[in-house]
């Protein structure tokens, strides 16, 4: 016998990770310091993240307030080259895995 009620909806999990994959995921942290203005932080997030202005300034206020703010989540390989580039620009980054996803 089927279900023919509209309001029954089925799911399926097809979102599980394997334990090797889910090591695969890390975060690109900024650090609050006392040399970067907020401009900077900001429009270094736009030039090297990508995010939007809005975006970005809502992460620099986390950064001030909250002293680190994860800007950008992926792979560690993938995440590299943004470190680099926000070091580069004088930024205090860092990259951290994350524990469970």
């Amino acid at each position: 016998m089927t279900n023919s009620n509209p309001m029954t909806v089925t799911l399926e999990d097809t979102s599980v990770l394997t334990q090797s994959e889910q090591k695969l995921y890390a975060q690109l942290i900024i650090f609050n310091d006392d040399h970067n203005t907020f401009d900077w932080v900001i429009q270094s997030l736009v030039d090297v993240c990508g995010h939007t202005l809005e975006q970005s300034e809502q992460l620099s206020i986390i950064i001030h307030f909250k002293g680190k703010a994860t800007v950008k989540t992926g792979s560690r390989s993938s995440l590299i080259p943004y470190k680099d580039a926000l070091v580069d620009r004088g930024l205090s980054a860092t990259i951290e895995e994350v524990k469970s996803v």
